[in-house]
């Protein structure tokens, strides 16, 4: 340091901002700013995926494991199953079912119940309908008729509605209560009556000497000697309506099925189901998902196969050719976009039926003879056919987006150092056009396993795909919990392809231009 000059002092507090904040906090403060107009740049289109595509994937996982059916539906039947574990229950379950019909009736679930339950025991359908049809007419009136007989106050609504509004009274008589409750819930919802005016249902007085009987002692009401009643088994009323009833297998589907949650619907997408002793096969005849999930994945790739071998050559042709010869064949290539798919797979059906015109032309032709005409419909082959034509504008696409932007100098380059027309091609040439590959083929890939008109109209039954399946239990069988859980097995085999994809080509060498 040269004489006479003192050494500055060095700084030692933090760097500040022109506004004399510290630089590092109005530098992170700059950033939340710029991150916060970012994401109300995205925010509707974050909605939009939202929306469109987030909450129907999630709604479709939920219902594939959804099964609160059958306790909203039979709540009572279902505790009482907790503690009756017989193959077929006692008097108190029957009671308890009873009770649940009466108030399934009136909001009519119990035909809901039934086609749920018919998925996993034939029969349950008409079961639940005609015994729910029934229960308005048990013979439970007997009870009504002799608690009447014995006071009139048992035939006012007002004074029953005074009963279930004491506290101690419902104390005594719990069964009552409970059967009171859901007949004045109805009764308001369904009837838009008021209870306090309308006179008890059947089951209310049947409670109430299934209470009285058991020695319960209700304050304020008319004593009432029930022993010298005439009953019924509500037992024998039930399986006398169906002898299903006095059968286990009804109650083995119950008992299953009575969590608010199951993997039923998985088991049976795989062609399995549930039994009290655990997971077993379906019948033989039963099994068909597995079968359609290999078929669709076979022939997807089938057609993606097929779409590369025709698409390549016209796309390769397209890229060389000037580009106004190869406008004008684009127009040709993008011509079946303006025309209805169902339209397209019509004609199909038209040209590949065994009176059709190509099989005329082949007859014509002396290909084959008149008794010998070739099946094209109603199986893999149309099915094939119909989807590789619809399908292959998605593969030229891509496939001429990245050849146009492989420089032709490249192939002049390779000829001039010796390499022949096709050396030159497959070494230089293709590897360029991989990537093109690759975006076409995840494109007809993804297209073609989700498919599900072409293949109901000319796949017959051995050329349709699983989403013919999920289709149908969507729109016909309404069976959505097994339709979601077809639709979340499918996406979680196509998230898989698409990771190996990954793993043996990368993802990073998909293109879609050059």
């Amino acid at each position: 340091m040269p004489a006479g000059r003192e050494a500055r002092p060095v700084a030692s507090g933090p760097v500040l901002a022109a506004d004399g904040t510290p630089l590092k906090a109005s530098l992170a403060r700059s950033l939340r700013r710029q991150k916060a107009r970012a994401l109300l740049l995205i925010a509707p289109l974050l909605l939009f995926i939202l929306a469109t595509f987030v909450l129907p994937i999630g709604d479709m996982l939920f219902r594939s494991v959804e099964n609160r059916i059958v306790g909203d539906t039979l709540p009572r039947t279902v505790a009482a199953l907790r503690e009756d574990t017989a193959p077929v229950p006692g008097e108190p379950a029957f009671v308890a079912l009873y009770e649940d019909l009466v108030v399934a009736e009136e909001y009519k679930r119990h035909t809901q119940l039934g086609t749920r339950l018919n998925y996993e025991w034939g029969g349950a359908s008409s079961l639940f309908r005609g015994t729910g049809r029934a229960v308005a007419r048990f013979g439970t009136d007997v009870y009504t008729d002799q608690f009447q007989d014995a006071d009139p106050a048992f035939e006012d609504g007002a004074q029953w509605a005074a009963w279930m509004a004491d506290e101690a009274v419902r104390a005594a008589l719990p069964e009552t209560a409970d059967a009171y409750d859901a007949w004045a819930q109805f009764t308001t919802e369904v009837g838009n009556d008021d209870p306090a005016e309308e006179e008890p249902g059947d089951m209310v007085y049947a409670a109430l000497h299934r209470d009285l009987s058991a020695g319960a002692q209700p304050p304020g009401l008319p004593a009432v000697d029930v022993t010298g009643f005439e009953t019924v088994s509500i037992k024998e009323l039930l399986i006398e309506e169906d002898d299903a009833w006095g059968e286990p297998e009804i109650w083995n589907v119950l008992r299953l099925y009575a969590p608010a949650y199951t993997p039923g619907y998985y088991l049976n997408a795989v062609d399995l189901q549930k039994d009290l002793d655990g997971v077993s096969v379906r019948p033989e005849n039963d099994r068909i998902y597995v079968t359609l999930f290999v078929r669709t994945m076979i022939m997807s790739l089938v057609i993606t196969g097929t779409c590369i071998l025709l698409g390549y050559p016209i796309a390769y042709l397209l890229a060389s050719l000037p580009m106004r010869t190869a406008n004008l064949l684009m127009i040709l290539v993008l011509l079946p976009f303006w025309t209805s798919l169902l339209v397209r797979t019509s004609a199909w059906k038209v040209l590949l039926q065994q009176q059709g015109v190509i099989n005329d032309i082949l007859v014509w032709a002396g290909v084959v003879s008149d008794a010998n005409r070739l099946v094209m419909i109603n199986n893999q082959t149309g099915t094939i056919i119909a989807m590789t034509h619809i399908l292959l504008p998605f593969m030229i696409l891509p496939l001429y987006s990245v050849m146009k932007g492989i420089p032709p100098s490249f192939v002049r380059a390779a000829k001039s150092l010796g390499a022949n027309d096709w050396t030159a091609f497959w070494r230089v040439y293709f590897p360029q056009s991989v990537p093109g590959i690759g975006a076409g083929s995840i494109l007809v890939f993804i297209l073609s396993i989700g498919y599900y008109i072409t293949p109901e109209l000319v796949g017959g039954t051995k050329g349709v795909f699983i989403s013919n399946r999920i289709a149908y239990h969507i729109s016909t069988s309404l069976n959505w919990g097994l339709a979601a859980a077809l639709g979340t097995i499918l996406l979680a085999v196509v998230l898989l392809l698409y990771w190996v994809y990954d793993r043996l080509v990368g993802i990073d060498n998909v293109k879609l231009g050059g």
